[in-house]
């Protein structure tokens, strides 16, 4: 009974609880993640339980039914599973709050998953220098080259300084916002933070940068990014780059991330372990680096190679 009373008391509406969620949810997550997951509230929950003015009233069916809705939009199961994952962050949220007295996501079954047949696509070697040559813009060539050979996800290089190398040591310390203003952030994970050493020929190429940056704003900062300068580059003009490169070599198109898969499965074909392989790309468990490149190699796809004169 006087649990009753007190939940009476404090009911409100679906939008007012969620707004003092946000202000929660801001302060446990990092700020990349928090505008991913307030982006997939707002475009995937909030429609259908806006109009809610007592959340109380939720009843286990208005939970199958918007599960019933987002199923008809043919997302893939990982996004999926973050909806669910997003909408009981919500829910335990209004639990703790005394809003609601259980979280009704919890007592409906996951999202059902589908059969996915998802071809990760990446580049050989010889592709990768095809690839390359048509690339107009030197800074790009060793934003590409710095991914494909070392196995940085697109935002942590896009978040490298200068003051992160050390001799032809580099300091993986940051990633990028890679959507609004680009602002630094901390990596992915605490495995994430990794050094690695770079070829002297890869610290030839990052000096030359250095010197094209010394040459077009007169001075050098030690906190440039390394590719692009004062201001990182922005992920819509690397895709740009990449696009009209692809289309000039004759090859098909891989997104940024996948340069980064590249690499791995270049490593994991040359029988590189795989504890080496999962530390030098900064995941948190090998488990993960199993599961994504040597569980599932047989749906990682090499076009078929070819020779040229640049290669």
């Amino acid at each position: 009974m006087v649990k009753k009373i007190k939940l009476a008391s404090k009911r409100k509406d679906f939008i007012s609880i969620y707004e003092e969620y946000k202000t929660y949810a801001e302060k446990r997550h990092k700020k990349q993640g928090f505008n991913t997951h307030i982006r997939n509230f707002d475009n995937h929950i909030l429609p259908y339980f806006k109009a809610v003015k007592d959340i109380v009233k939720i009843e286990k069916k208005d939970i199958i039914n918007w599960q019933n809705e987002i199923l008809g939009k043919n997302f893939s199961n990982k996004f999926n599973d973050n909806l669910y994952y997003t909408f009981s962050s919500f829910m335990n949220f209004c639990v703790d709050y005394d809003y609601l007295e259980e979280n009704l996501v919890l007592k409906v079954e996951k999202f059902k998953h589908k059969i996915e047949r998802k071809e990760k696509k990446v580049y050989n070697l010889s592709q990768f220098r095809h690839f390359r040559h048509y690339l107009d813009s030197y800074i790009l060539k060793q934003f590409f080259n710095f991914m494909f050979f070392y196995g940085t996800r697109p935002s942590e290089a896009m978040a490298l300084r200068f003051c992160d190398i050390d001799k032809n040591l580099v300091s993986i310390n940051h990633s990028i916002h890679r959507r609004g203003k680009r602002e630094l952030d901390t990596p992915k994970n605490q495995s994430s933070l990794r050094k690695f050493y770079i070829s002297y020929l890869m610290l030839h190429r990052l000096k030359k940068l250095k010197k094209m940056y010394i040459k077009k704003y007169g001075y050098f900062k030690s906190d440039y990014f390394v590719f692009g300068g004062t201001k990182p580059l922005a992920s819509s003009t690397i895709d740009r780059h990449k696009k009209k490169a692809c289309e000039k070599a004759n090859l098909y198109e891989i997104t940024q991330h996948e340069f980064r898969h590249s690499y791995a499965t270049r490593l994991i074909h040359k029988k590189v372990p795989i504890d080496y392989v999962s530390r030098s790309m900064g995941h948190s468990r090998v488990s993960m680096t199993l599961d994504t490149y040597v569980h599932q190699e047989k749906r990682i796809r090499f076009r078929i190679p070819f020779t040229n004169k640049f290669i």
